[in-house]
């Protein structure tokens, strides 16, 4: 089935259940492994995030659900806000808001935009596989560049190498990191947690790409799961070759099971696992959080790790200098000209 044969009229005027905006049409892709896709029309693309908690205010998220499956996907309970579940649903019936580029470039031209980070992959993969056809972070590339928005992406995908361009061209106004998650380097461990991602060590070779090319990006080694990917040897190979990437920061955190995921994670884990479900339920009995010292523990696994002073990642200082140079230069042309006279 071709996707640019669909009929967008059949669709019109309906809406997902749980989900109050317009459904646009809803087809399967057979070379997507049997995913079924629902394009919407959004109503925004900002999301405001509550409180002062996190680094960043504004976040964008042009997909629900995610084809990685990734077994301890935090992000899984937000699929029953839809009334789909959070399991298989979660992994087959992917959300795409078509629009959301125009949403963004509208909303980030506008005089209030004081020009806040925004950041990509707080929920689900911005780079997940339907990406790869939908091709929506070019254009929301393009309207940070124009509008001068500091962003920073998470991603367990090296797709992000597509937009290299645009990311230098963003980097050339903006602030902007584009970084990955590998939780493993472990074949099996790899294809049992998040069975349909790209081969984590892909992801380290984009780190590499990125930051010769003079954009930061750094290493999420998370989730870390007590039994699983947490022995201090898998840890440390993540570790060294994320440093020998040039890895601008490499940091470690420990599982948290919040209700949804953690129905599917159990239930993955009494299958592959059975020996750690013991563990497991003493570790987050009645907590979505493990307790402190074992978060602790897993913390101390990641060594801090030094921004590389390697000449291959020089390009990172040579293009953040030239962004400084002009943003002053901007400043001075703005400013107010003070007469005496």
């Amino acid at each position: 089935m071709r996707w640019d044969a669909q009929r967008v009229e059949t669709e019109e005027g309906r809406s997902l259940p749980g989900l109050e905006v317009e459904r646009v049409r809803t087809f399967d892709a057979p070379e997507a492994l049997g995913i079924n896709f629902h394009e919407v029309r959004a109503k925004s693309a900002l999301n405001k995030v509550p409180g002062d908690y996190l680094p960043f205010n504004y976040t964008v998220n042009a997909f629900r659900g995610c084809s990685h499956a990734c077994t301890y996907c935090f992000a899984r309970n937000t699929h029953t806000y839809l009334d789909l579940d959070a399991g298989r649903d979660f992994e087959r019936e992917i959300v795409v808001k078509v629009n959301v580029p125009e949403l963004l470039r509208a909303e980030l031209s506008r005089p209030s935009w004081k020009r806040e980070l925004v950041a990509f992959g707080t929920n689900t993969d911005p780079y997940q596989w339907a990406e790869g056809r939908y091709e929506l972070m070019p254009p929301m590339l393009e309207a940070l560049r124009d509008t001068r928005t500091p962003a920073s992406v998470l991603s367990k995908s090296p797709l992000p190498l597509r937009d290299l361009d645009l990311y230098l061209a963003l980097a050339e106004v903006a602030d902007v990191s584009v970084n990955f998650s590998v939780p493993t380097l472990d074949e099996k461990i790899w294809r049992q947690t998040e069975p349909h991602t790209p081969h984590p060590r892909k992801r380290l070779e984009a780190v590499a790409k990125f930051n010769e090319a003079g954009i930061p990006s750094g290493v999420l080694v998370a989730p870390l799961m007590p039994g699983i990917n947490d022995s201090p040897d898998l840890v440390e190979e993540i570790v060294s070759l994320a440093e020998e990437a040039g890895a601008t920061f490499v940091n470690g955190i420990a599982l948290h099971l919040r209700p949804g995921v953690r129905e599917v994670f159990m239930s993955w884990l009494s299958s592959a696992r059975p020996d750690l479900v013991p563990r497991y339920e003493d570790l987050y009995d009645g907590r979505a959080y493990a307790p402190s010292a074992e978060r602790k523990r897993i913390g101390s696994l990641v060594r801090s790790s030094s921004r590389s002073t390697d000449p291959r990642y020089r390009r990172r200082d040579q293009v953040a200098a030239r962004r400084l140079a002009r943003e002053r230069s901007r400043a001075e042309r703005e400013s107010p000209q003070i007469s005496l006279f």
